[in-house]
Order: structure tokens, then C-alpha cells, then sequence
């Protein structure tokens, strides 16, 4: 059975569908990217996964417990952690967990070794005594992830974790995390940092306009994302005329110019990106020659990564509810 699953999960606003007939398994132990834009419905998810909303029709499940109607069985083996944390006035770091502790019916020596642990954890051990309000995003950020670390829960729900925060406080979120997921924590994570999460997640969905586009791992969704093997060239001029000299080479396919500022690089000159016949009729080694013989100076010529960025790109439209 999976840790966390939906079942035809709907959520409706008035008219508006935030959330369409979406189906997801998440299994023990695995660490799943929620991927879309703004809109799409991740928010919405994380939120009913997390007992703050009710579906309008459809399940959510997580440890074989119904959302809605189970509740109180479902709120102690999760942790959420939105994408603000709302800090309590004048409240120092060491008061803050202890108060949630005793939330979560921790008492005594207990609480003070459950706090303890969880300041060595996130590395929070020389900010005890610091104000919450006085911390910056990322430490308040690790301290959201502390605060639901207390009662030692098998999920872990988090939106937008690193949002706003500077690349440091990334990393050391990032490493965290890891952490987590060496310890056999289920974590469901929403975020827009792709490559961090290709680093972190063992699979991926995607979610767009409410409903479920893809959801696998992280090396079936490159395969699915991969149009053929690309060829990126860049010549100093001409970049029109190089591409059709390139469509009339046999074993390429296919030539499309990126103009420049396309593809994340507003600085760099226009591309020429040449798909190549998947049988392997052409030996690229030739491509060079062929472009400098007809009189083209020849910038730059690498094969084309995949990675999850590029596959986002490649199977959304950018659509929202």
C-alpha cells in the first residue's frame, strides 16, 4: 500500500477546477518533486494532504488513513511546512519547539532530548537563544523543517521549502533534506529550483491545470522528455544559412534556430539545434568540417543535455487553473 495516495482527488473553487480527477502513489521511503506552475494545483494538494482542506469528491490517503474522515489518525505520522512560516512574536528558537512539543504532548526530560536533537539536526544548536523573528528565511526555514521533526513523523509535506532563499541557504536546505530521506522519511516536496530536485527526488509528477501530466522517475521522465539525439552548434555568422546547409545533410532530421536570449541565455548569439536520425547514419565528427569547408566559422558544438528543466518545458504548456 503507499504511504501517500489520491484517488480522482478533485478540489473546486465556484467554477474553478484546482484540482482535476488527480492520481498519485508516492511508496515508503520515496521522495517525490511536485512539479508545476503557479496555479497548477500543487498548493492545493500539499494542503489536502495535510488536513487543511476537504476534497470536493475523490480520496486522499496517506498510511492507509482517509483524509477527511480519519484525521486525528492521519495528523500525527505527518509534518507540514508551507511556503511562509508564520513566526510567534518575541519568541526565542530554544521556547518555540519547546512550546510545540507540548503540543504534541511532549513533556519533561523527553522534550528537552526531542528538542535537543532536532537543533543538531538542522544544524540550529548555536541559535537557540536567537529571536525567531530576527532569523533570516533560511534559518527560519530550517526551523519549520525542525518544528515538524519534534513528533518524529513518517511524512514530511513540504511547499516551496527553498523559496527565497539565497543559494547557501538552498544548499544546506537541499542537505537536509537528503538527510531526511537517508532516514526513511516519505517526503512529498513542491518546488520550482528543477535541478535540486533531480538531485533530491527518487520520482517526479507533474501537475498542470489541475490534472496529472506525468509521474515517474526522475530517468523516465528524461526519456520521455528526449526528442532524439540533438546536435548544438553556434557559428559566428550566417547562423541562417549554416542551418540550411544542415537540413540538406543526410542523417539529420530536423534544424531549428534558438534565437538569441532563448533556452535561459539572454546573452548568448543565436543556435543551431540539428536532431539527428536516431539510427546513427551520420558520425557528428563530420559537422565541423562540412561548416568550416563552406566557409562558416564554427563557435561552439556539443551534444544536448536533458535535464528536468528541459523536460518541463517540453511537456506543459504552461497552463492554469
Amino acid at each position: 500500500m503507499p504511504m501517500i495516495e489520491t484517488v480522482n482527488l478533485t478540489r473546486k473553487y465556484g467554477d474553478l477546477v484546482a484540482l482535476d480527477n488527480l492520481n498519485l502513489a508516492i511508496e515508503e521511503g520515496e521522495c517525490f518533486g511536485f512539479i508545476g506552475p503557479n496555479g497548477a494545483g500543487k498548493t492545493t494538494t500539499i494542503k489536502i494532504l495535510a488536513t487543511l482542506l476537504k476534497p470536493s469528491w475523490g480520496e486522499a490517503r496517506i498510511d492507509g488513513k482517509t483524509v477527511g474522515y480519519q484525521n486525528n489518525l492521519i495528523r500525527p505520522v505527518i509534518g507540514y511546512v508551507p511556503d511562509f512560516m508564520g513566526a510567534y512574536d518575541d519568541m526565542l528558537v530554544g521556547e518555540y519547539l519547546e512550546f510545540f512539543a507540548s503540543c504534541y504532548g511532549i513533556h519533561g526530560p523527553a522534550r528537552r532530548s526531542v528538542v535537543k536533537d532536532v537543533l543538531d539536526l538542522t544544524d540550529l544548536v548555536h541559535k537557540t537563544e536567537s529571536e525567531v523573528n530576527g532569523l533570516s528565511r533560511g534559518m527560519q526555514q530550517r526551523l519549520s523543517i525542525a518544528r515538524v521533526l519534534l513528533h518524529d513523523p513518517k511524512v514530511l509535506l513540504l511547499d516551496e521549502p527553498a523559496s527565497g532563499l539565497d543559494p547557501r541557504a538552498r544548499i544546506e536546505i537541499r542537505e537536509l533534506l537528503k538527510e531526511l530521506r537517508r532516514m526513511g522519511k516519505t517526503i512529498l516536496i513542491s518546488s520550482h529550483i528543477l535541478h535540486e530536485l533531480a538531485e533530491l527526488c527518487t520520482s517526479v509528477g507533474i501537475v498542470e491545470k489541475g490534472k496529472l501530466v506525468f509521474s515517474g522517475s526522475v530517468r523516465e521522465i528524461m526519456k520521455r522528455a528526449s526528442r532524439g539525439p540533438i546536435v548544438q552548434i553556434e557559428v559566428a555568422e550566417r547562423t541562417a544559412e549554416a542551418a540550411e546547409l544542415l537540413r540538406k545533410v543526410r542523417g539529420i532530421v530536423e534544424v531549428e534556430v534558438i534565437e538569441a536570449g532563448a533556452g535561459g541565455d539572454p546573452e548568448g548569439g543565436a543556435r543551431i539545434d540539428a536532431m539527428l536520425d536516431s539510427s546513427g547514419i551520420l558520425d557528428i565528427s563530420e559537422l565541423p568540417n562540412r561548416l568550416v569547408v563552406a566557409g562558416f566559422r564554427l563557435r561552439s558544438m556539443q551534444m544536448e543535455q536533458v535535464n528536468l528543466e528541459t523536460a518541463f518545458m517540453r511537456l506543459t504548456r504552461g497552463l492554469v487553473s
